[in-house]
């Protein structure tokens, strides 16, 4: 028998399973997926899509606030009750948190742009409803007429060649132009800027959304181009002086910020909670009007799972919705405002996508682990991309593989596409982590649609909705009853989770040291998964009391037998 077959068979003689066994999880989980799927439709999901994206949507302006009433509205339909009016028996409540903002608002209205003595409408806000810059200002009614100067180059950004014109670049970033806009320098901008990955010569219609400082003493109106407007100026420029009409009516007024927070309460451990997170803001159906009609849908079956008697839970689950990562962190850190200490947080974002339209897969977002410092084999970064961490940036926890294995067992069971990517941050899990609180995010990756105004509804699958739903409505069921008989399975769990990756990991450092890579290397990243499920291990003391020594001593014996079998190369 080679090595390679002997250190599998090693490896799962310590898992304790067979390929043959169910997951170590399907006691605790298996009894939830019973309950959840036959509920989980996703036609409340659908609905408030539906509702959501025809707005372009920023904290405080209208399409947010509605929103938001949207929400509480559908909470009240499914029992949830208003805290102020809410009595000590109520275990379904929610407020909204109104904040004064340190800027005004803005949301577009009306927008087009045309070259003068042609038939050419380059563009209209009808159908291109990402080509104002967010916080733009506006033009005069009747719009700028001038001549276009196209810049290539820094060189030929100088005071003297954009005065009382229009600068238009597909080179330059719109940072690098704007102090060349305004009194006694040009009158406006026109920007391309479209990312390989959104396929802008397929797409060629698509923009993907701007933003500019707001600045009320120098205020600026700046368009950005889809890749055929793009090209449509390039060739009039081509063939001499062009001049454009530009109109751009937008709106900038004062207004408060908005966040729902709605709370089922726990049975027997209220102080104890899991906070689920969809943001609100930008202009999306995928992104996120999904997250927040997802959420929703999961905020209604809960209640009334519980209402039916069908379903109880022991700790404090938390549904928030607000302005991306603002409103997360905010609720994290006003620890007066919240009652429950927070144990796990999920973040909600683009999680609905027709990926047989938008390209990409279903991703879990993991938690710092390893793979985020040596990213290899089936490990991969999005094209969102993310740095490289270090050792020191571990966040060694059962969370990541516990979510894993349950949306992998509604993934087998759906015919469901499942994958991870390492950490990369950028949404609501990132105010989790910096709270060192456990986090993590469910999305989509790489979206062709990603931010662009071709983001709607028809890029929207109502599957992907309730597969989602439902597997996160289990994952936090089993989380928020856990007891140290889940304890005992999540042991299970992580150790043959552990000792699949170290297999993984061996044979990738087996093949790296083949082609000239250094083995003191490749031992210390067989060593640094080690310590990570190791610690990840440790984790699982926070589910039981500190005199269960049963599990205590499962937990102990799995961090044994995983670093005295410790591949060696």
């Amino acid at each position: 028998m080679n090595l390679k077959a002997t250190f599998l068979l090693v490896l799962i003689s310590l898992s304790g399973v067979s390929f043959a066994q169910k997951s170590p999880l399907h006691q605790s989980i298996n009894p939830y997926f019973s309950l959840v799927r036959p509920e989980f439709k996703a036609d409340l999901a659908y609905e408030t899509v539906g509702f959501v994206e025809q707005y372009w949507r920023l904290a405080g302006n209208t399409g947010f606030d509605a929103t938001v009433y949207r929400i509480a509205e559908k909470l009240e339909a499914a029992g949830y009750v208003l805290e102020e009016n809410a009595s000590s028996s109520d275990r379904f409540t929610y407020r909204i948190e109104t904040r004064k903002m340190n800027r005004p608002t803005w949301e577009p209205v009306a927008a087009s742009l045309e070259i003068l003595g042609t038939d050419d409408l380059l563009l209209n806000s009808e159908t291109n409803r990402n080509m104002t810059y967010q916080y733009s200002s506006s033009t005069p009614p009747s719009g700028v007429r001038a001549e276009v100067v196209y810049i290539s180059s820094r060189d030929q950004l100088t005071a003297s060649a954009v005065k009382g014109k229009i600068i238009f670049s597909d080179q330059l970033s719109f940072r690098a132009l704007q102090s060349f806009v305004g009194e006694n320098a040009a009158l406006g901008v026109l920007t391309y800027d479209m990312p390989e990955y959104l396929q802008p010569e397929k797409n060629t219609t698509s923009i993907q959304f701007r933003g500019l400082r707001y600045d009320e003493k120098n205020p600026i109106w700046a368009i950005a181009l889809s890749y055929r407007a793009k090209d449509q100026l390039k060739s009039a420029l081509a063939k001499g002086k062009v001049e454009v009409l530009a109109k751009v009516e937008t709106k900038i007024y004062e207004s408060e910020e908005l966040t729902v927070v709605a709370n089922v309460k726990g049975s027997e451990l209220p102080l104890e909670s899991l906070v689920f997170s969809a943001h609100i803001q930008e202009p999306g159906a995928n992104d996120n009007a999904t997250g927040v009609g997802t959420q929703l849908e999961m905020a209604s079956i809960t209640a009334d799972l519980i209402k039916q008697g069908k379903l109880d839970l022991k700790r404090t689950l938390t549904f928030l919705w607000g302005d991306e990562i603002v409103s997360t962190g905010r609720y994290i850190q006003e620890k007066d405002k919240r009652e429950a200490a927070i144990n796990w947080g999920i973040s909600l974002d683009m999680v609905g996508e027709n990926t047989a339209i938008t390209g990409g897969t279903f991703l879990i977002e993991k938690m710092p682990d390893p793979s985020a410092i040596w990213t290899r084999g089936e490990d991969k970064h999005s094209e969102w991309g993310g740095r490289p961490l270090k050792v020191e940036d571990m966040t060694p926890h059962y969370l990541n593989d516990f979510i894993i294995s349950v949306f992998e067992t509604q993934g087998e069971y759906a015919d469901w596409v499942v994958k991870t990517n390492p950490f990369e941050g950028g949404s609501d899990h990132t105010p989790f982590l910096r709270a060192d609180i456990p986090g993590l995010l469910l999305w989509h990756f790489t979206d062709q649609f990603y931010h662009t105004d071709n983001d709607r509804l028809d890029k929207v699958s109502q599957k992907t909705m309730q597969n989602v739903g439902t597997a996160a409505l289990v994952s936090a069921y089993t989380l928020l009853n856990a007891d140290e008989h889940t304890a005992d399975q999540l042991v299970l769990m992580l150790s043959s989770a552990a000792h699949a990756r170290l297999q993984t990991e061996f044979q990738l450092s087996k093949d790296a040291i083949a082609g000239g890579g250094s083995k003191k290397d490749e031992q210390l990243i067989l060593d640094t998964w080690v310590e990570y499920y190791a610690k990840a291990l440790d984790s699982i003391k926070a589910l039981i009391s500190e005199n269960d020594q049963a599990t205590l001593q499962k937990i102990s014996q799995a961090k044994e037998e995983l670093k005295n079998k410790t591949p060696q190369l």
